[in-house]
């Protein structure tokens, strides 16, 4: 009888040792199964991912191609001029031969590269103009980012408290209108500025906003009637004496604040071409 009891309990210990290794095979093989589905998951979104990154570095080879391509065309090999503007290789070798007759003593002066597209952007403007205009003063010249200001002293543009525009201004004006009218998305404002000097009584202009204005709109009507600037384009804006350069304490420092400031954005090239002397 004991015997018998011995055998039955080995009988139940084999039969629960055998359930429970069972139980945990299922387990096992269904992490199984689940892993290798991960892995097949896993595996088929890295050669996807793959498949992006390798399209992605044809694309960029490609790009990195044409700008090569781009920089061997013609000289224009495109550079970011001081945070200015971007500027060719071809109109840098210009700015370069005007340069060598630009006043050298200006020249030494010029510690950057803005200084130098100024003083050649300010060297040939003046030397198409009348050739009876010499004064250092009478115009200048500055460029910020892509903004190009032009203060045009009041004896190169009008008689003494006149409106009337002078002829010897036409040269001026004319190459204005030249680069205004190559760009198609250009604007331009025109400011009149005067000194602190009062109007005379019995003038027929009342007082210096008056006399600014007249100014910035008589150069407007020059650049629209005589030489075909789109009058949307442009912006009529009086300054009176209220934005000086300089104290209005004697008769030059006056004028010197008697001005037109011509405000254009205009593309570079194009600008540095059409101001660049031919001979």
């Amino acid at each position: 009888m004991k015997t018998l009891n011995t055998v039955a309990a080995l009988g139940v210990t084999i039969l629960t040792v055998s359930c429970v290794s069972k139980k945990k095979y299922t387990e096992l093989q269904s992490q199984y199964d689940n892993t290798r589905v991960t892995l097949t998951k896993t595996q088929v979104e890295k050669e996807e991912l793959e498949a992006k990154y390798n399209a992605i570095e044809n694309r960029v080879a490609d790009y990195n191609t044409k700008i090569n391509s781009l920089r061997d065309e013609n000289y224009q090999k495109l550079d970011l001029v001081e945070n200015l503007a971007v500027m060719s290789e071809a109109s840098k070798e210009k700015m370069r031969e005007t340069l060598k007759n630009a006043n050298q003593e200006e020249l030494s002066q010029a510690t950057s590269l803005e200084d130098s597209m100024n003083l050649a952007i300010s060297y040939n403007l003046k030397k198409n103009l009348d050739e009876n205009v010499t004064a250092d003063d009478d115009i200048q010249v500055d460029i910020d980012e892509t903004v190009v200001m032009i203060n045009v002293s009041d004896k190169l543009l009008f008689n003494s408290g006149s409106y009337r525009v002078s002829r010897k201004a036409d040269d001026l004006l004319k190459r204005l209108a030249d680069v205004i009218n190559s760009e198609p998305a250009v604007e331009v404002m025109v400011e009149g500025h005067t000194d602190d000097q009062t109007v005379k009584p019995g003038a027929y202009i009342k007082d210096n906003w008056e006399l600014s204005v007249q100014r910035s709109t008589a150069i407007i009507r020059e650049l629209q009637d005589k030489y075909n600037v789109d009058p949307a384009k442009l912006i009529a804006a009086g300054r009176s004496s209220y934005l000086p350069l300089v104290d209005n304490a004697t008769k030059e420092d006056r004028a010197k604040n008697r001005r037109t400031r011509i405000i254009i954005l205009p593309n570079l090239d194009k600008f540095l071409s059409l101001v660049s002397s031919t001979d």
